[in-house]
């Protein structure tokens, strides 16, 4: 049986919004974000989460996050001059790794425009070999895990 199609969510399925702007550089030659866009902004909502949660400090935490795995799914344009909010959550948590899932809504609407994932792989900054959450980080991606 084949997969279910992919489909907009709502905004009510994520723990967590930022709110985020397109740039003038943003827009490709059919006059919507580029789709490596749309990974930035990705990127972008979680590290901006994980720093003002105080779980992420970018020139000396001891543990950092490489991005193993990403994917994401299209569903309507976003444009620029436009605002967007990322909408956030956690779907996985294990001793050294984490399954974000990130929609992406047009300011106002009700349904993704765009959503996705990435997961992070925790590893010691120094030895790059995986390290487990420390427990500021596991409080901080508590408060995202979706029920």
């Amino acid at each position: 049986m084949p997969a279910a199609r992919p489909a907009p969510e709502p905004r009510d399925a994520y723990r967590h919004f930022t709110s985020l702007t397109t740039r003038w550089m943003d827009n490709d030659a059919y006059g919507h974000l580029n789709n490596v866009v749309y990974y930035s902004l990705f990127d972008t909502a979680v590290n901006r989460y994980l720093i003002e949660a105080g779980a992420l400090d970018i020139q000396r935490s001891p543990v950092i996050g490489l991005v193993v795995e990403t994917h994401c799914n299209y569903f309507s344009s976003i444009e620029f001059p436009q605002s967007v909010d990322a909408g956030l959550r956690v779907a996985h948590r294990g001793s050294s790794s984490v399954r974000y899932e990130i929609g992406l809504f047009a300011a106002g609407q009700p349904l993704t425009a765009a959503r996705g994932h990435f997961i992070h792989v925790y590893v010691d900054r120094e030895t790059r070999r995986p390290a487990p959450l420390p427990p500021e980080l596991v409080r901080a991606l508590d408060a995202l895990v979706s029920p």
